[in-house]
């Protein structure tokens, strides 16, 4: 016999093994289009969290021996002395190591993160199915772009703070004070970060153009390639205003400041009129200074205190452009079929 529950029976409650009531179920941190994003794509974002805390601690680790060092022999020394020396033999390979993991990590967000991030959806087809949803592709590309590019922004942080607190105590003895040349400007500070988010924009812009994944992280290889060539050979030495010492053209010189950057070295007249350094070096050189007037040398070089400054310009061109690139992508997206 079949037996029917009356309609005045209650209904099973969660506790006796029946459906909970939709408004019990309890949401994750993540739902909705969020979630979708995250499962799409949860291998990466779960590779650059793990990058992040693997790096965070291997720079805490690094840091208590490098510490124990300065305790013991200071943290400056003049360059080819023997603290320099000692430290470059016990350091050196060290700094250079993190400094290329951190220099890596831009190109590898915007290869493997930006470049694929929407040009993947176009080329399996599936952007079209997510459009024609009840969510309105400004909530879609708001999702899309929004969890990755903030994850982006909190590893890049971390790991730029995390290096920070390392290359610090040691900036003078890090490849001889060099903070100009030697990676530290583009690995602490503000501009890993701002760095990494420019890069991401311009692959995921890249990828809405291009439509396929592999052609989209060719392309932005490329570009990242021609960035670092601009941003160290053009942008990164005008963000600072460069300061002169002047000491006898036969006299010991320069006394810069300490972790100073030397940049270029000329000979002047005494009322500052500059020549090339190669200027008067042949034969004949004190005839041809003294009818030129040379008599001073002069050096130009940047000083550790203006790093901070040009580190923040840097990352304002940078997030600058970065919104530049989001802004027309998100503009394409809304104006044009993806």
């Amino acid at each position: 016999m079949t037996r029917t529950r009356t309609a005045g029976a209650p209904a099973k409650t969660a506790a006796d093994g029946g459906p909970a009531p939709a408004a019990a179920v309890r949401r994750g941190l993540l739902h909705g289009l969020p979630w979708l994003v995250w499962h799409r794509h949860r291998a990466l974002l779960r590779a650059a969290l793990l990058i992040t805390v693997a790096g965070c601690a291997t720079f805490a680790y690094q840091r208590i021996g490098l510490m124990d060092f300065l305790h013991a022999n200071g943290a400056s020394a003049p360059a080819g002395g023997r603290v320099a020396t000692d430290f470059q033999n016990s350091f050196g390979s060290m700094f250079k190591n993190d400094i290329q993991f951190l220099e890596l990590l831009p190109v590898l967000a915007g290869v493997f993160l930006g470049a694929p991030l929407i040009a993947g959806e176009q080329e399996r087809g599936t952007i079209k199915l997510v459009t024609t949803q009840s969510a309105s592709r400004g909530r879609w590309i708001a999702a899309t772009l929004g969890l990755p590019l903030a994850l982006v922004v909190v590893c890049t942080a971390l790991l730029s703070a995390a290096f920070t607190w390392l290359w610090s105590p040691a900036h003078a003895l890090v490849s001889d004070g060099d903070w100009m040349e030697s990676g530290a400007f583009d690995t602490t500070g503000p501009v890993l970060v701002a760095k990494t988010l420019f890069l991401a924009a311009c692959g995921i812009a890249l990828g809405m153009l291009v439509r396929r994944v592999t052609a989209a992280m060719a392309a932005t290889a490329v570009l990242a390639a021609v960035t670092a060539v601009v941003w160290g050979e053009k942008v990164r030495p005008a963000l600072g205003t460069l300061r002169s010492v002047s000491y006898p053209y036969g006299g010991d010189g320069p006394r810069l400041p300490a972790a100073s950057v030397r940049i270029d070295d000329w000979v002047s007249t005494a009322d500052g009129k500059l020549y090339g350094i190669g200027t008067c070096i042949h034969s004949d050189a004190e005839a041809c200074r003294a009818k030129l007037g040379i008599v001073n040398r002069v050096t130009q070089y940047f000083d550790y205190g203006q790093l901070a400054g040009m580190q923040w310009l840097g990352a304002g061109i940078l997030l600058a452009l970065a919104a530049v690139v989001l802004a027309g992508a998100v503009w394409r997206a809304h104006r044009r079929p993806l």
